[in-house]
């Protein structure tokens, strides 16, 4: 009799488990989508930038257009994890992988991005991030159509692997990597102008490709929803966000270590 009270109870917990909003991905479960949401949290970015930045992404996934973005992939269903990145070796998973089918789901998972307190770290190591981003895909324990790498940061790779190196090892898994450059400020101590062309040309690849710059606070939580939406979707822009004059040379995609050794003498 108590055996069979157990056997009952745990039943119904797992029915309830897997129903629940925000479910952890199952080994299992198929979607549309695997996402992985890479947030820069370096020193450069100020107190006030990181909070916008972590309210944009609750946002966007509060929003009724991301809602009906995910109800209309194929599947009905994605599944995404957010992490913070800043140097080599500090990657930290804000929320873990989770299924999102739904506005009750997708809101629930807004709200622990949002309820997570905002701290800052040392150094920007993008490619870092993206090998952390590709060890989270093969953990997510689902089987995803596509998988996207979403970075956000504000500045270039100035510490461990060369970046190319490691967006050339997620390109060949047929992973695609987006890019969101912040340049809410003046270039400053590390930092370099046209970001959003060096994310171009240094970050970003994979089919479908793009890079949605934020260039003021006030355009900022719009180009998050922006770059989520269009990642749901399976889409580009209809034009190119960075249109630099065609005789531009290709950025230097070592001006981050370069600009660190040449200011720290090492």
């Amino acid at each position: 009799m108590l055996r069979t009270v157990i056997r009952r109870a745990l039943a119904s917990l797992a029915i309830l488990f897997a129903v629940s909003p925000g479910a952890p991905a199952r080994a299992d479960t198929e979607v549309d989508l695997a996402l992985v949401i890479a947030v820069d949290i370096s020193y450069s970015m100020d107190m006030d930038e990181l909070a916008l930045q972590r309210q944009g992404f609750a946002d966007a996934f509060r929003s009724p257009q991301v809602h009906d973005a995910i109800r209309r992939g194929l599947l009905g269903k994605i599944a995404v994890v957010y992490f913070e990145w800043a140097g080599s070796w500090d990657q930290r998973v804000i929320v873990p992988w989770s299924v999102l089918e739904g506005p009750e789901s997708a809101s629930g998972f807004a709200e622990k991005v949002a309820a997570q307190p905002v701290r800052r770290a040392q150094r920007t190591s993008i490619s870092g991030a993206i090998d952390f981003a590709m060890k989270l895909l093969g953990q997510s324990g689902v089987e995803a159509t596509r998988r996207v790498i979403d970075i956000s940061g504000d500045g270039p790779n100035n510490q461990g692997r060369v970046v190319t190196v490691a967006r050339a090892e997620a390109l060949a898994e047929g992973v695609t990597i987006n890019g969101l450059p912040i340049m809410l400020k003046a270039p400053g101590y590390l930092d370099i102008h046209d970001l959003d062309l060096y994310y171009r040309d240094c970050v970003i690849g994979g089919q479908g490709a793009f890079v949605v710059p934020a260039r003021d606070r006030e355009q900022f939580p719009a180009a998050i929803k922006t770059k989520i939406l269009l990642e749901v979707a399976g889409r580009e822009p209809l034009k190119a966000l960075v249109s630099p004059a065609q005789d531009r040379p290709r950025t230097d995609c070592m001006i981050g270590e370069n600009q660190w050794r040449d200011r720290m003498g090492n």
